[in-house]
Order: structure tokens, then C-alpha cells, then sequence
């Protein structure tokens, strides 16, 4: 498998189909690198916030892949990297990248990484179509509230493509897909994730726990992006987590809404918690997670 990507792509290319093209191409790039050798590619690694959130060099080439492409085939448009790439152009249309997804379990060996990217567009001042700011911030940022054109996400080792956002009906590997039917949240899976040091945390820890006691079972994988695929198609059934970057939440958002599925942004104790999946079940998430708001002092309310 070539590390390097053929000749730049068609600018006549549809959204879709460029956005399925970018997230297979830069997932082929990173997933090559990595059959150098983990060793060589850990040897890369350098940790942004904390041990399990690094970033490697096929991140960084599969970013730099993504934005030169975009930039080639839609130059108006703004482009947000979660590595850094950035650029403010005057469409109101923004590409946000996340190249590798699920950054620990990429260079620890597993296959539940993916590409992603998704399309967004938002107004402000009265509905001025305006350019994203290059910022990873979602909640209170115009990003937060975004309409995901269109969501991609491929997952290289399972050979998984997911496309959907308000102008493109969801799919998976060009099949129709619909979040799953059933209404009561005690049918549900659970796809979510907590860093451990939020565990002993109540401003985190409670809500959470109020929440993650409510599904059928729970799910821990350690990619936002691929459960949030998983939830489009059924195979997970709701999926919380808070503090989501805009990388690791409009890709999917996009296209769980697509599948028919409902989607929000809580806030609790200073905190943004973002729910994903059936409306009964989306519901069901944000009631708990409410109900884990603390009291004056840090206490919990009765």
C-alpha cells in the first residue's frame, strides 16, 4: 500500500464523493504507515493533553493530505484540523478534519480508529452566512450549532463508510441505515466514554454515572466517530460523552441525524455532555444527565 496519494483529486467531484474519497484516501496514508512497524510509529508519538491523547506522524500526514485536497478542490471554503491545519475562507461553508480518530487505539494495534470529516455551515448576526473560525471549540462556539451538510467516516480495517448530514441520506458503504427502532432507553446499548481521572470527579462523575445506569449494557471503544457510525446503523444504540472537539462530533452527528436519530449539546456543572441516537433514548441521556447536576458547595442535589 502506497504512503503516498496519487495525483490531486477532480474539483468537479460532488461533496460526497470527495468526502468519501478524502476520508478513504487519508485512512489508506495512515493505515500504511502504520504497517511500518508500531514501534517505528509510537517513535513518532508526542502527548498533547495526557498519556492517551497523542498525536503521530500519520496523524499529521493525513491531515496534511485532507487540507491540500480541500484546499485544491473547494479554495473558498474554511477548513478546521484537529492538528492544527487551518484556513478562513469566505464560502460560510467549513470542513472540520479529524484524520485519525481513536488515536490510541490506532497506534496500540487495534482497528477501531477511523478518518473523519464533516461539512458544516451556520449563519449568525441575523443569518449572515459567515466562515467557521479555526477553532476546535463546539459548545457556545457557531460551530457548536451547526448544520452538518454532510457527515464522513471511514473506518480502513473494517472497510466502513459512513456518509450522511442535512443535504445527503445516510449510509453505510452506499446502503441505506436508520438509527435502531426501539424506544425504551432499558433496550439500548450504550456507546460513551470518560476519561478516568473524570471518574472520582462529581462535576463529571456524577452525571455520567446517572446516566450510564440506564442502558441495557455499556460500551467503552475509544472513538467517538466510529460508535457514532455504530449508533447510525443500529449497532449501538444511544452514545454520551462530554467535552467533544468539533472533530469528534459533527461527523457523526451528521449522519446520525441523517439515520432519522436526534442529537444534543447538555450543559451540567460547567460542563458540555453530547448525546446521540433515537429521540426516546436522546431524552432518556439528557434527563440523567440533568438530574447529576450538583448542588451549591459541589454537593449533590437531593
Amino acid at each position: 500500500m502506497p504512503t503516498t496519494m496519487p495525483a490531486n483529486l477532480d474539483p468537479s467531484l460532488n461533496d460526497a464523493d470527495l468526502a468519501a474519497a478524502l476520508v478513504r484516501n487519508a485512512g489508506a496514508l495512515a493505515l500504511a504507515m502504520r504497517q511500518r512497524g508500531l514501534e517505528e510509529l509510537r517513535g513518532t508519538a508526542a502527548e498533547k493533553t495526557n498519556v492517551a491523547d497523542v498525536v503521530t506522524a500519520a496523524d499529521l500526514a493525513a491531515e496534511s493530505y485532507i487540507f491540500e485536497q480541500l484546499r485544491h478542490c473547494r479554495p473558498a471554503d474554511s477548513i478546521v484540523g484537529e492538528e492544527g491545519a487551518g484556513f478562513s475562507g469566505n464560502s460560510g461553508r467549513s470542513w472540520v478534519i479529524d484524520p485519525v480518530d481513536g488515536t490510541y487505539n490506532f497506534y496500540s494495534g487495534s482497528s477501531y480508529w477511523c478518518s473523519a470529516l464533516a461539512l458544516a455551515i451556520y449563519a449568525h448576526d441575523g443569518g449572515a452566512p459567515a466562515s467557521a473560525p479555526v477553532t476546535g471549540a463546539v459548545a457556545g462556539s457557531p460551530l457548536g450549532d451547526a448544520d452538518v451538510l454532510l457527515g464522513a467516516i471511514f473506518q480502513p480495517q473494517e472497510d466502513r463508510l459512513w456518509l450522511g448530514g442535512s443535504g445527503q441520506p445516510a449510509t453505510l458503504n452506499g446502503a441505506p441505515i436508520a438509527v435502531d427502532s426501539r424506544r425504551h432507553i432499558g433496550q439500548l446499548s450504550a456507546g460513551t466514554y470518560i476519561h478516568p481521572k473524570w471518574l472520582g470527579e462529581p462535576q463529571a462523575g456524577t452525571p455520567w454515572q446517572r446516566a450510564a445506569q440506564l442502558p441495557a449494557t455499556l460500551r467503552m471503544f475509544g472513538s467517538g466517530s466510529c460508535d457514532l457510525g455504530r449508533v447510525a446503523q443500529a449497532e449501538l444504540g444511544v452514545w454520551f460523552q462530554h467535552s467533544c472537539p468539533a472533530w469528534d462530533w459533527l461527523p457523526g452527528k451528521g449522519i446520525v441525524r441523517a439515520a432519522g436519530g436526534d442529537t444534543a449539546v447538555v450543559p451540567v456543572n460547567g460542563l458540555d455532555w453530547f448525546v446521540a441516537g433515537p429521540a426516546e433514548g436522546v431524552r432518556a441521556i439528557r434527563a440523567a444527565l440533568e438530574s447529576g447536576s450538583l448542588g451549591p458547595g459541589g454537593l449533590e442535589r437531593e
